[in-house]
Protein backbone atom coordinates (compact mmCIF):
# COMPACT_ATOMS: atom_id res chain seq x y z
CA UNK A 1 0.00 0.00 0.00
CA UNK A 2 1.35 3.43 -1.12
CA UNK A 3 1.93 5.63 2.18
CA UNK A 4 -0.53 9.07 1.93
CA UNK A 5 1.80 11.90 1.46
CA UNK A 6 -1.17 14.24 2.85
CA UNK A 7 0.69 15.60 6.18
CA UNK A 8 -0.63 13.69 9.03
CA UNK A 9 -2.30 16.88 10.90
CA UNK A 10 -4.44 17.54 7.69
CA UNK A 11 -5.90 13.91 8.26
CA UNK A 12 -6.55 14.94 12.07
CA UNK A 13 -8.15 17.96 11.14
CA UNK A 14 -10.51 16.15 8.76
CA UNK A 15 -11.23 13.04 11.58
CA UNK A 16 -12.00 16.16 14.32
CA UNK A 17 -14.43 17.53 11.46
CA UNK A 18 -16.42 14.62 10.79
CA UNK A 19 -16.80 13.49 14.33
CA UNK A 20 -17.63 16.82 15.89
CA UNK A 21 -20.50 17.19 13.38
CA UNK A 22 -21.80 13.95 13.79
CA UNK A 23 -21.32 13.78 17.66
CA UNK A 24 -22.62 17.20 18.14
CA UNK A 25 -26.19 16.09 15.79
CA UNK A 26 -26.27 13.19 17.50
CA UNK A 27 -26.12 14.73 20.54
CA UNK A 28 -28.47 17.31 19.67
CA UNK A 29 -31.36 14.90 19.15
CA UNK A 30 -30.51 12.42 21.92
CA UNK A 31 -29.95 15.12 24.64
CA UNK A 32 -33.36 17.04 22.92
CA UNK A 33 -35.47 13.40 23.42
CA UNK A 34 -33.65 12.86 27.15
CA UNK A 35 -34.98 16.44 28.30
CA UNK A 36 -38.27 15.27 26.86
CA UNK A 37 -38.15 12.06 28.66
CA UNK A 38 -36.91 13.58 32.06
CA UNK A 39 -39.72 16.08 32.10
CA UNK A 40 -42.44 13.28 31.28
CA UNK A 41 -40.87 11.22 34.05
CA UNK A 42 -41.31 14.35 36.62
CA UNK A 43 -44.73 14.09 35.99
CA UNK A 44 -45.37 10.62 35.79
CA UNK A 45 -43.80 10.81 39.15
CA UNK A 46 -45.80 13.76 40.45
CA UNK A 47 -49.16 12.43 39.23
CA UNK A 48 -48.32 9.41 41.37
CA UNK A 49 -47.60 10.81 44.32
CA UNK A 50 -50.96 12.87 44.54
CA UNK A 51 -53.11 9.76 43.70
CA UNK A 52 -51.57 6.93 45.75
CA UNK A 53 -54.42 4.83 44.49
CA UNK A 54 -52.37 4.08 40.89
CA UNK A 55 -50.26 1.88 42.89
CA UNK A 56 -53.00 -0.70 42.65
CA UNK A 57 -52.81 -0.25 38.82
CA UNK A 58 -49.41 -1.73 39.13
CA UNK A 59 -50.23 -5.32 37.31
CA UNK A 60 -52.28 -3.56 34.62
CA UNK A 61 -49.34 -1.80 33.99
CA UNK A 62 -46.69 -4.65 33.86
CA UNK A 63 -49.60 -6.37 31.72
CA UNK A 64 -49.42 -3.44 29.25
CA UNK A 65 -45.38 -3.13 29.03
CA UNK A 66 -45.42 -7.04 29.11
CA UNK A 67 -47.52 -6.96 25.81
CA UNK A 68 -46.17 -4.36 23.88
CA UNK A 69 -42.65 -5.86 24.36
CA UNK A 70 -44.14 -9.19 23.14
CA UNK A 71 -46.13 -7.75 20.19
CA UNK A 72 -43.74 -5.21 18.96
CA UNK A 73 -40.58 -5.06 20.89
CA UNK A 74 -39.03 -8.54 20.81
CA UNK A 75 -36.45 -7.49 18.95
CA UNK A 76 -35.07 -4.85 21.03
CA UNK A 77 -36.19 -6.71 24.39
CA UNK A 78 -32.55 -6.68 25.39
CA UNK A 79 -31.87 -3.18 25.85
CA UNK A 80 -28.74 -2.05 26.76
CA UNK A 81 -27.26 -5.54 26.65
CA UNK A 82 -28.61 -5.34 22.63
CA UNK A 83 -26.43 -2.18 22.42
CA UNK A 84 -23.07 -3.42 23.58
CA UNK A 85 -24.00 -7.25 21.03
CA UNK A 86 -24.23 -4.44 18.44
CA UNK A 87 -21.16 -2.84 19.04
CA UNK A 88 -18.93 -5.67 19.68
CA UNK A 89 -20.39 -7.55 16.84
CA UNK A 90 -22.02 -5.30 14.42
CA UNK A 91 -24.81 -7.08 12.21
CA UNK A 92 -27.99 -4.75 11.88
CA UNK A 93 -29.33 -1.34 12.75
CA UNK A 94 -30.79 -0.98 15.86
CA UNK A 95 -34.68 -0.41 15.19
CA UNK A 96 -36.28 2.91 15.51
CA UNK A 97 -38.63 1.71 17.76
CA UNK A 98 -36.47 0.67 20.58
CA UNK A 99 -36.50 4.47 21.50
CA UNK A 100 -40.89 5.21 21.60
CA UNK A 101 -40.68 1.68 23.38
CA UNK A 102 -38.52 2.07 26.15
CA UNK A 103 -39.56 5.69 26.72
CA UNK A 104 -43.67 4.99 27.18
CA UNK A 105 -42.83 1.43 29.27
CA UNK A 106 -40.26 3.85 31.59
CA UNK A 107 -42.98 6.29 31.73
CA UNK A 108 -45.61 3.90 32.86
CA UNK A 109 -43.63 1.97 34.90
CA UNK A 110 -42.92 5.37 36.97
CA UNK A 111 -46.30 6.30 37.24
CA UNK A 112 -47.98 3.36 38.42
CA UNK A 113 -45.14 2.48 40.81
CA UNK A 114 -42.39 0.00 40.30
CA UNK A 115 -38.52 0.74 41.14
CA UNK A 116 -36.70 1.15 37.90
CA UNK A 117 -34.56 4.06 36.94
CA UNK A 118 -34.13 5.95 33.65
CA UNK A 119 -30.31 5.14 32.75
CA UNK A 120 -31.71 2.17 30.50
CA UNK A 121 -33.88 4.19 29.02
CA UNK A 122 -31.76 6.92 28.10
CA UNK A 123 -28.89 4.85 26.76
CA UNK A 124 -31.74 2.81 24.71
CA UNK A 125 -32.96 5.67 23.27
CA UNK A 126 -29.44 7.05 22.41
CA UNK A 127 -27.80 4.52 20.97
CA UNK A 128 -31.19 3.76 18.40
CA UNK A 129 -31.30 7.44 17.60
CA UNK A 130 -27.71 7.12 16.90
CA UNK A 131 -27.41 4.03 14.99
CA UNK A 132 -30.03 5.48 12.69
CA UNK A 133 -27.75 8.39 11.65
CA UNK A 134 -24.67 5.15 11.10
CA UNK A 135 -27.58 3.43 8.69
CA UNK A 136 -28.86 6.98 7.20
CA UNK A 137 -25.11 7.88 5.93
CA UNK A 138 -23.94 4.51 5.29
CA UNK A 139 -20.81 4.01 7.90
CA UNK A 140 -19.11 1.73 7.88
CA UNK A 141 -18.86 -1.20 11.09
CA UNK A 142 -15.73 0.77 13.03
CA UNK A 143 -17.25 4.28 12.87
CA UNK A 144 -21.02 2.16 13.92
CA UNK A 145 -19.39 0.88 16.86
CA UNK A 146 -18.09 4.64 17.41
CA UNK A 147 -21.67 6.27 16.46
CA UNK A 148 -23.34 3.92 18.87
CA UNK A 149 -20.77 4.41 22.02
CA UNK A 150 -21.46 8.11 21.15
CA UNK A 151 -25.02 7.74 21.71
CA UNK A 152 -24.31 5.90 25.26
CA UNK A 153 -22.43 8.45 26.46
CA UNK A 154 -25.31 11.01 25.17
CA UNK A 155 -28.17 9.67 26.85
CA UNK A 156 -25.91 9.10 29.92
CA UNK A 157 -24.97 12.51 30.08
CA UNK A 158 -28.08 14.41 29.27
CA UNK A 159 -29.96 12.27 32.18
CA UNK A 160 -27.69 12.53 34.74
CA UNK A 161 -25.37 15.68 33.91
CA UNK A 162 -22.31 14.10 34.49
CA UNK A 163 -20.45 14.66 31.19
CA UNK A 164 -17.01 13.35 32.18
CA UNK A 165 -18.49 10.59 33.21
CA UNK A 166 -21.04 9.92 30.79
CA UNK A 167 -17.76 10.06 28.21
CA UNK A 168 -15.92 7.01 30.38
CA UNK A 169 -18.74 5.28 30.75
CA UNK A 170 -19.69 4.51 27.20
CA UNK A 171 -15.89 3.73 26.57
CA UNK A 172 -15.45 1.15 29.74
CA UNK A 173 -19.16 -0.34 29.89
CA UNK A 174 -17.95 -2.20 27.01
CA UNK A 175 -15.44 -4.74 27.88
CA UNK A 176 -14.18 -4.85 31.70
CA UNK A 177 -10.68 -4.25 32.00
CA UNK A 178 -10.13 -2.16 28.95
CA UNK A 179 -11.00 1.30 27.62
CA UNK A 180 -11.16 1.92 23.70
CA UNK A 181 -9.56 4.95 23.09
CA UNK A 182 -10.42 4.92 19.62
CA UNK A 183 -13.93 6.61 20.39
CA UNK A 184 -12.33 9.45 23.29
CA UNK A 185 -12.98 12.29 21.15
CA UNK A 186 -16.52 11.85 20.04
CA UNK A 187 -17.71 10.57 23.32
CA UNK A 188 -16.54 13.28 25.26
CA UNK A 189 -18.06 15.69 22.37
CA UNK A 190 -21.49 13.80 22.42
CA UNK A 191 -21.62 13.80 25.94
CA UNK A 192 -20.62 17.53 26.27
CA UNK A 193 -23.07 18.47 24.01
CA UNK A 194 -26.24 16.14 25.12
CA UNK A 195 -25.20 18.08 28.56
CA UNK A 196 -25.71 21.08 27.26
CA UNK A 197 -28.39 21.00 25.54
CA UNK A 198 -30.71 19.11 28.46
CA UNK A 199 -30.03 22.02 29.90
CA UNK A 200 -31.07 24.48 27.56
CA UNK A 201 -34.53 22.70 27.46
CA UNK A 202 -34.55 23.47 31.07
CA UNK A 203 -33.42 19.86 32.78
CA UNK A 204 -32.25 20.64 36.28
CA UNK A 205 -30.21 18.12 37.98
CA UNK A 206 -30.23 17.14 41.78
CA UNK A 207 -27.82 18.49 43.66
CA UNK A 208 -26.30 16.39 46.68
CA UNK A 209 -24.73 18.52 49.85
CA UNK A 210 -21.48 17.02 50.29
CA UNK A 211 -20.80 19.01 53.19
CA UNK A 212 -17.35 19.31 54.52
CA UNK A 213 -14.89 16.75 52.87
CA UNK A 214 -11.95 15.29 55.36
CA UNK A 215 -8.56 16.14 54.88
CA UNK A 216 -7.03 12.40 53.52
CA UNK A 217 -5.80 10.45 56.45
CA UNK A 218 -5.00 6.78 57.26
CA UNK A 219 -8.55 6.54 58.65
CA UNK A 220 -10.99 7.80 56.19
CA UNK A 221 -8.40 6.24 53.73
CA UNK A 222 -8.64 2.64 55.30
CA UNK A 223 -12.62 3.38 55.49
CA UNK A 224 -12.78 3.59 52.47
CA UNK A 225 -10.96 0.30 51.41
CA UNK A 226 -13.78 -1.76 53.96
CA UNK A 227 -17.02 0.27 52.59
CA UNK A 228 -15.63 -0.63 49.23
CA UNK A 229 -15.77 -4.13 49.85
CA UNK A 230 -19.25 -3.75 50.99
CA UNK A 231 -20.15 -1.85 48.41
CA UNK A 232 -19.08 -4.16 46.03
CA UNK A 233 -20.59 -7.25 47.32
CA UNK A 234 -23.91 -5.37 47.75
CA UNK A 235 -23.33 -4.51 43.55
CA UNK A 236 -22.85 -8.37 43.07
CA UNK A 237 -25.78 -9.47 44.97
CA UNK A 238 -28.39 -7.07 43.48
CA UNK A 239 -27.21 -8.15 39.99
CA UNK A 240 -27.32 -11.83 40.75
CA UNK A 241 -30.76 -11.20 42.07
CA UNK A 242 -32.02 -9.39 39.50
CA UNK A 243 -30.88 -11.81 36.70
CA UNK A 244 -31.56 -15.06 38.85
CA UNK A 245 -35.50 -13.20 39.66
CA UNK A 246 -35.64 -13.08 35.80
CA UNK A 247 -34.30 -16.72 35.11
CA UNK A 248 -36.49 -18.20 37.40
CA UNK A 249 -39.49 -16.10 36.06
CA UNK A 250 -39.18 -17.06 32.20
CA UNK A 251 -38.86 -21.00 33.58
CA UNK A 252 -42.01 -20.42 35.73
CA UNK A 253 -44.50 -18.06 33.23
CA UNK A 254 -44.55 -18.46 29.73
CA UNK A 255 -46.52 -16.11 28.35
CA UNK A 256 -43.84 -12.64 28.99
CA UNK A 257 -46.59 -10.44 29.70
CA UNK A 258 -47.67 -12.33 32.83
CA UNK A 259 -44.37 -11.70 34.45
CA UNK A 260 -44.61 -8.10 35.29
CA UNK A 261 -48.18 -8.70 36.01
CA UNK A 262 -47.62 -10.84 38.57
CA UNK A 263 -44.53 -8.93 39.83
CA UNK A 264 -47.14 -5.88 39.91
CA UNK A 265 -49.11 -7.66 42.28
CA UNK A 266 -46.39 -8.74 44.90
CA UNK A 267 -45.14 -4.66 44.54
CA UNK A 268 -48.38 -2.68 45.31
CA UNK A 269 -49.14 -5.55 47.24
CA UNK A 270 -45.94 -4.90 49.62
CA UNK A 271 -46.59 -0.80 49.48
CA UNK A 272 -49.76 -1.05 50.56
CA UNK A 273 -49.36 -3.40 53.53
CA UNK A 274 -46.04 -2.37 54.38
CA UNK A 275 -46.62 1.57 53.96
CA UNK A 276 -43.42 1.22 51.72
CA UNK A 277 -43.87 3.86 49.09
CA UNK A 278 -40.35 5.61 50.01
CA UNK A 279 -39.12 2.58 47.66
CA UNK A 280 -40.76 3.09 44.89
CA UNK A 281 -39.85 5.18 41.68
CA UNK A 282 -36.69 6.94 41.11
CA UNK A 283 -36.55 7.27 45.20
CA UNK A 284 -34.69 11.03 44.45
CA UNK A 285 -35.94 12.88 47.81
CA UNK A 286 -34.56 9.68 49.70
CA UNK A 287 -31.15 9.68 48.16
CA UNK A 288 -31.05 13.48 49.02
CA UNK A 289 -32.06 12.66 52.65
CA UNK A 290 -29.09 9.59 52.80
CA UNK A 291 -26.73 13.00 53.07
CA UNK A 292 -28.30 15.09 55.38
CA UNK A 293 -29.50 13.01 58.32
CA UNK A 294 -29.57 8.92 59.41
CA UNK A 295 -31.93 7.06 57.49
CA UNK A 296 -33.10 3.48 58.67
CA UNK A 297 -30.55 1.13 58.33
CA UNK A 298 -32.82 -1.12 56.28
CA UNK A 299 -33.39 0.83 53.70
CA UNK A 300 -31.04 0.10 50.84
CA UNK A 301 -32.11 -3.51 51.32
CA UNK A 302 -35.51 -2.62 51.23
CA UNK A 303 -35.03 -0.60 47.84
CA UNK A 304 -33.03 -3.42 46.11
CA UNK A 305 -35.65 -5.84 47.12
CA UNK A 306 -38.33 -3.39 45.19
CA UNK A 307 -36.17 -2.89 42.58
CA UNK A 308 -35.19 -6.47 42.14
CA UNK A 309 -38.74 -7.61 41.93
CA UNK A 310 -39.47 -4.96 39.42
CA UNK A 311 -36.98 -5.40 36.88
CA UNK A 312 -36.39 -9.32 37.40
CA UNK A 313 -40.56 -9.43 36.72
CA UNK A 314 -40.34 -7.39 33.53
CA UNK A 315 -40.61 -3.68 34.39
CA UNK A 316 -38.56 -1.23 32.23
CA UNK A 317 -36.38 1.30 33.11
CA UNK A 318 -33.18 0.81 34.19
CA UNK A 319 -30.78 -0.28 37.43
CA UNK A 320 -28.54 3.16 37.87
CA UNK A 321 -30.53 5.27 40.14
CA UNK A 322 -31.84 2.85 42.43
CA UNK A 323 -28.63 1.60 42.40
CA UNK A 324 -27.64 4.71 43.55
CA UNK A 325 -30.02 4.98 46.54
CA UNK A 326 -28.97 1.40 47.41
CA UNK A 327 -25.37 2.68 47.76
CA UNK A 328 -26.63 6.03 49.12
CA UNK A 329 -28.60 4.61 51.76
CA UNK A 330 -25.99 1.91 52.67
CA UNK A 331 -23.22 4.58 53.61
CA UNK A 332 -25.69 6.62 55.40
CA UNK A 333 -26.09 3.31 57.48
CA UNK A 334 -22.32 2.20 57.56
CA UNK A 335 -21.00 5.48 58.59
CA UNK A 336 -21.94 5.80 62.43
CA UNK A 337 -20.38 2.76 62.82
CA UNK A 338 -17.01 3.55 60.89
CA UNK A 339 -16.93 7.16 62.72
CA UNK A 340 -17.06 9.14 59.25
CA UNK A 341 -19.26 11.96 58.30
CA UNK A 342 -22.54 10.59 57.09
CA UNK A 343 -22.62 12.78 53.70
CA UNK A 344 -19.26 11.33 52.58
CA UNK A 345 -20.56 7.38 52.86
CA UNK A 346 -23.31 8.58 51.66
CA UNK A 347 -21.49 9.62 48.79
CA UNK A 348 -19.20 6.73 48.28
CA UNK A 349 -21.85 4.54 48.88
CA UNK A 350 -23.51 6.37 45.81
CA UNK A 351 -20.97 5.93 43.38
CA UNK A 352 -18.97 2.68 44.43
CA UNK A 353 -21.68 0.28 44.15
CA UNK A 354 -22.87 1.84 41.04
CA UNK A 355 -19.16 0.57 40.23
CA UNK A 356 -19.03 -2.60 41.27
CA UNK A 357 -22.68 -3.41 39.81
CA UNK A 358 -21.54 -2.17 36.38
CA UNK A 359 -17.56 -3.05 36.21
CA UNK A 360 -16.88 0.75 35.59
CA UNK A 361 -14.18 2.19 38.05
CA UNK A 362 -13.19 4.80 36.15
CA UNK A 363 -16.38 6.56 35.34
CA UNK A 364 -17.66 6.09 38.68
CA UNK A 365 -14.68 8.26 40.01
CA UNK A 366 -15.28 10.86 37.81
CA UNK A 367 -18.87 10.87 38.68
CA UNK A 368 -18.25 11.55 42.19
CA UNK A 369 -15.96 14.45 41.06
CA UNK A 370 -18.72 15.91 38.85
CA UNK A 371 -21.29 15.51 41.74
CA UNK A 372 -19.47 16.30 44.29
CA UNK A 373 -16.32 17.94 43.90
CA UNK A 374 -12.22 17.07 43.44
CA UNK A 375 -11.47 16.85 47.37
CA UNK A 376 -13.56 13.49 47.11
CA UNK A 377 -11.52 12.53 44.10
CA UNK A 378 -9.01 10.27 46.17
CA UNK A 379 -11.71 8.62 48.43
CA UNK A 380 -13.95 8.08 45.60
CA UNK A 381 -11.06 6.00 43.63
CA UNK A 382 -10.50 4.09 46.61
CA UNK A 383 -13.87 3.36 47.31
CA UNK A 384 -15.16 2.72 43.25
CA UNK A 385 -11.87 0.26 43.00
CA UNK A 386 -12.10 -1.69 45.75
CA UNK A 387 -15.95 -2.00 45.12
CA UNK A 388 -15.07 -3.24 41.21
CA UNK A 389 -13.08 -5.91 42.41
CA UNK A 390 -15.52 -7.17 45.25
CA UNK A 391 -18.16 -7.40 43.11
CA UNK A 392 -16.39 -10.19 41.20
CA UNK A 393 -17.51 -11.49 37.50
CA UNK A 394 -20.29 -10.63 37.31
CA UNK A 395 -22.55 -7.47 36.59
CA UNK A 396 -25.80 -6.18 35.60
CA UNK A 397 -24.70 -5.56 32.10
CA UNK A 398 -24.73 -9.31 31.00
CA UNK A 399 -22.98 -8.49 27.04
CA UNK A 400 -20.23 -6.96 28.81
CA UNK A 401 -16.89 -8.82 27.42
CA UNK A 402 -13.94 -9.10 29.54
CA UNK A 403 -10.41 -7.87 28.50
CA UNK A 404 -8.88 -8.70 31.75
CA UNK A 405 -9.99 -11.08 34.69
CA UNK A 406 -10.12 -9.52 37.71
CA UNK A 407 -7.44 -10.33 40.57
CA UNK A 408 -6.27 -12.51 42.06
CA UNK A 409 -6.80 -14.50 38.98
Amino acid sequence: MKPSTRPEQLDLLLYLGKWLVLASAVAVLVGSVCAFFLFALDTATAIRTAHPWLIGLLPVAGLVVGWLYLRLGQQVEAGNNLLIDEIHDPKKTIPLRMAPLILLSTVVSHLFGASVGREGTAVQMGGALADQFAHRFKLQSQDRRVVLMLGISAGFAAVFGTPLAAALFGLEVLTVGRLRYDAILPCTVAAVVADQVGMQWGVHHTHYAMGLVPPVAAWPLLVMVMAGAVFGLTGKLFADLTHGLAAWAKSRIAYAPLRPFFGGVVIAAAVWLLGAERYIGLGIPTIVEAFQQPLAPYDFAAKMLFTVASLGSGFKGGEVTPLFYIGATLGNALAPLLNVPVPLLAGMGFVAVFAGASNTPVASTLMAIELFGAEVGVYAAIACVVSYLFSGHTGIYRSQRWGHAKPPR
